[in-house]
């Protein structure tokens, strides 16, 4: 329990409260979990977790804030472990890695290809063959272009050989809100910024990027990628709570024991994912780096295929000829 595993450590008790900085847009899936999450680590740590949203830069705004602070373990940053670990190869941010953050994950998501309830496409193979035939005219709604939309696009053009035409907003939320209006042609934001859309009609789920259907409560199943593209390269695309390296050892300790006891038993964010299409999977140090490494592989080498990397993945440890993360 708790305080057995505080025990072992010092622990720490903040006397003020945390901002914890959400890099995207409110109702976004970041935002989302971890607004769900928040609650439970302020009520184990006794101190308010303020969740402030300061979108930017797909993201790097509000990271560099959080790099920029002193040090103190009071300011955390929520976000796709993917973007942290990969901003320097997009030339976003400079000289950061996965390496900076102690990691605490909670859910893995997955990206759906949804278009507004009325639209010409009824499945995913129409659209895919419009976007072969009149890419640039289908317009693609997502947060970004190293958002979890729009690197899904982006995987999808690089595996079907299409080109389209992004629209970006500050959220994910917002990028499936717009679809649904009818903004854009489709979008390919995450299963848990779209359900709602799904489940109330105005979103029309055509594909999941999964090799297996994804079941949504009162939606029919969503039918998996690999349907249309079965050699597409996929991974499970991991969210949380990171912390600056360098904070107090005491604050690490701490983190730890909340996130083993409290999170990974958290009724509240298993709901939340059986809800809206996520995977429960709480972790947090080594572990949680080894379950978030293929989705920075994937994402850093695939930004060096599409033309986008400013730097070489190497400089962040990645070997992209073999696919293998170097040793460091």
């Amino acid at each position: 329990m708790l305080g057995t595993s505080l025990s072992i450590a010092q622990e720490w008790k903040p006397d003020r409260p945390i901002n914890l900085i959400v890099p995207w847009g409110a109702g976004g899936s970041t935002d989302q979990v971890t607004r769900v999450t928040a609650p439970i680590l302020a009520e184990a740590l006794g101190v308010d977790v303020v969740v402030v949203n300061q979108p930017g830069a797909s993201g790097a705004i509000g990271t560099q804030e959080v790099l920029n602070k002193e040090r103190d373990g009071y300011t955390w940053t929520a976000n796709a472990i993917a973007n942290n670990a990969t901003y320097s190869v997009t030339g976003l941010l400079e000289d950061t890695d996965i390496d900076d953050w102690h990691i605490y994950l909670s859910v893995a998501n997955v990206p759906v290809v949804s278009v507004p309830a009325d639209s010409e496409f009824t499945d995913f193979g129409q659209l895919l063959e419009a976007l072969k035939t009149r890419g640039p005219e289908i317009t693609i709604a997502t947060a970004g272009i190293t958002s979890s939309g729009g690197t899904a696009i982006a995987a999808l053009a690089d595996e079907a050989d299409f080109d389209y035409n992004m629209i970006t907003y500050d959220g994910g939320g917002p990028a499936a809100i717009a679809t649904a209006s009818g903004e854009a042609m489709a979008t390919t934001q995450l299963a848990v910024e779209q359900t709602e859309l799904i489940r109330g009609g105005r979103l029309k789920a055509l594909a999941v990027l999964s090799d297996q259907p994804l079941l949504l409560d009162g939606v029919d199943p969503i039918p998996p990628i690999t349907d249309w593209l079965p050699d597409m390269e996929l991974a499970p695309d991991y969210f949380g709570i990171f912390i600056p390296t360098g904070v107090p050892d005491e604050v690490v300790a701490t983190l730890d024991a909340i996130w083993a006891d409290k999170v990974a038993n958290s009724e509240a964010l298993k709901t939340y994912a059986e809800t809206f299409g996520a995977v429960f999977a709480p972790s947090h140090g080594a572990k949680a780096r080894e379950l978030a490494m293929p989705v920075v592989i994937l994402e850093a080498c695939s930004s060096v295929e599409r033309g986008e990397a400013v730097n070489d993945p190497s400089t962040i440890g990645i070997d992209c000829a073999s696919r293998t993360e170097m040793g460091k």
